[in-house]
């Protein structure tokens, strides 16, 4: 028990494997991590941004300089590493772009708190400034710092994407990558009783063939298969064709678990294949009496079938993915149908204007084109290797993420930090208490990390300055009077080829509202989300735990009752 007097021994509540860090230790590990995070792919960001090779654990190399496809090939221990790669993921699900930019926004944010915290202000109050910084940036924005955008003008839409290609690999066949984005876009975009869907992730496929040139890439306003006919004799080009749709075997039903026949004769065995024959001929007629062109099956298409199909003079192509019979069904007007006995003469596709067969380099490709109406496209790419076509289907994701967000959300913000930095006066002159008279809110401390957010959100123009060699001090100096000058300069903003001073109106650059918004307020929560943690503690196990038992008792428990059984020898003896 505990010894006489007030002297107690300290009493283990926690394994002894266990790692606990608490209170401000826990807050400046996280933000070192988040910091060190950023860092990482802080030269990611503008046109000037360096590539990175990251090896995967399969050994094959990803070469990109997109935030979310560098993060998700790094390994990261610490949890808070882990919180900063997730928020880059978000980021791409939700917008498809600005995935470098918030994560260099949130490591910077945090990095700004930690003065405060060193110096004795609560995280709770540091919050609660970050909190009426988040909402003041989205009214802002919203009121000030962006204007509208008419999406029937091709031009202005172009100007738009190309200042997303801008920063990408394909920044030098930026006219061809934003002609075909915006042409995909609005191909698969459909408005429904004035609510409009671009499902492009579900209807836009990318087709990557090894060969040829980055100018090959084009858009098949149609669906285009790695496919081939059947059989040998089937046509490889008809035009206006009559398409059937299918979801089932064009072959004999086999028995769902082992199946064992007896037959007592030769004539038996010779009736059974004579049944199975009978089966598929019916399955047959009922597809021929439609008078079909070409069948598309998702299972498999026997031998007799395809004898049965050629001699009818129908084209089939089998075994076809799900997602590639929904874009045929979308693009020829064809409904999928799951038995031959259901097939009906409004089943039948007749929207496609071609069906041909062609060779690329050594393989077969499947072309539904010359649609009427389609809303289904492929985005056929080309390129040196695999690598290269796989940077290049990065970039098209992000233009197409970036087009469908303006279609969305018709308002844009200027690009190349403009925005940032017209923020960042914003809330300076606000915490100054400049036109404010009745808010309480800035007559205590809580001004001063609310300033913080106002320092941090010039990272943005300050590491593009960095990126292209600029000379930091100047030209941030300089763009920071532009914006204290006059309150609708809001425009001015930094070239990121030379790292000078332009003016974004007029320069071109311009980026979707609801972007910009996610990029900061996924970096301002991310902040407090970490900021709040106080507390970590980290179980580890030995290696012969996670095998010898469930916990750590059970371990140590089989390893002593190994010890107690009798051995070998000792059986012997």
């Amino acid at each position: 028990m505990f010894g006489g007097g007030n002297s107690y021994q300290p009493v283990m509540v926690l394994n002894s494997n266990t790692k606990r860090d608490q209170g401000k230790k826990a807050q400046f590990s996280n933000i070192f991590a988040a910091k060190t995070i950023a860092d990482t792919i802080r030269t990611c960001l503008g046109p000037r941004a360096m590539l990175k090779m990251v090896l995967d654990p399969m050994g094959g190399i990803v070469l990109t300089n997109d935030g979310n496809a560098i993060l998700r090939e790094i390994q990261v221990q610490h949890p808070a590493g882990k919180t900063m790669i997730e928020i880059s993921r978000t980021q791409d699900e939700e917008v498809g772009d600005g995935t470098t930019s918030v994560i260099i926004l949130a490591g910077e944010i945090l990095a700004q708190s930690e003065q405060y915290l060193r110096q004795g202000l609560h995280a709770t109050v540091v919050i609660r400034a970050y909190r009426k910084a988040l909402e003041d940036c989205i009214e802002i924005m919203k009121t000030k710092a962006s204007i509208p955008i008419d999406i029937k003008n091709r031009e202005e839409m172009l100007r738009v994407v190309k200042s997303c290609i801008g920063t990408k690999y394909l920044s030098r066949w930026s006219d061809l990558a934003c002609q075909i984005s915006l042409d995909a876009i609005e191909t698969v975009m459909v408005d429904d009783n004035g609510r409009r869907e671009i499902d492009f992730k579900r209807y836009a496929r990318f087709e990557k063939i090894p060969g040829g040139s980055i100018e090959d890439c084009c858009l098949l306003k149609g669906v285009m298969l790695n496919k081939d006919v059947v059989h040998p004799k089937m046509k490889r080009r008809i035009e206006n064709p009559r398409i059937v749709l299918l979801d089932c075997n064009l072959e004999y039903k086999k028995g769902e678990s082992q199946t064992s026949l007896e037959f007592s004769g030769e004539p038996d065995f010779t009736r059974m294949l004579q049944l199975e024959e009978e089966s598929i001929h019916a399955m047959c007629q009922e597809i021929i009496a439609l008078k079909p062109d070409v069948i598309v099956t998702e299972k498999g298409i026997s031998d007799v079938a395809c004898h049965y199909l050629a001699a009818a003079g129908i084209s089939a192509v089998r075994r076809t993915k799900k997602s590639d019979n929904n874009r045929i069904s979308r693009a020829t007007g064809a409904s999928i149908v799951n038995e031959t006995a259901d097939l009906k003469e409004e089943d039948v596709g007749t929207g496609c204007g071609l069906f041909e067969i062609r060779k690329i380099g050594d393989e077969y490709y499947t072309f539904f084109e010359q649609c009427k109406n389609p809303k289904a496209c492929t985005i056929i790419l080309r390129g040196a290797n695999k690598d290269v076509l796989n940077e290049i289907e990065r970039n098209f994701h992000d233009a197409m993420n970036v087009t469908r967000n303006v279609m969305l959300e018709p308002r844009l913000t200027p690009g190349g930090g403009a925005v940032e930095m017209a923020l960042s006066r914003a809330l300076d002159t606000m915490s100054s208490g400049e036109g404010i008279t009745n808010d309480e809110f800035f007559k205590g401390v809580e001004k001063y990390p609310y300033k913080a957010v106002s320092r941090a959100l010039e990272i943005i123009p300050r590491t593009l300055i960095q990126n292209c060699g600029g000379n930091v001090v100047k030209q941030l100096t300089t763009l920071r009077a532009k914006h204290h000058q006059q309150a609708d300069q809001f425009t001015w903003g930094i070239d990121g080829e030379t790292g000078q001073l332009v003016d974004m109106h007029k320069f071109g650059i311009w980026e979707p509202i609801s972007v910009k918004m996610q990029i900061i307020k996924t970096a301002i929560e991310t902040a407090i989300l970490l900021l709040r943690i106080d507390d970590i503690v980290s179980g580890t196990k030995k290696a012969s735990t996670l095998t010898d038992g469930s916990g750590q008792g059970d371990g140590k428990r089989k390893k002593e009752d190994d010890d107690s059984k009798p051995t070998d020898e000792s059986n012997k003896s």
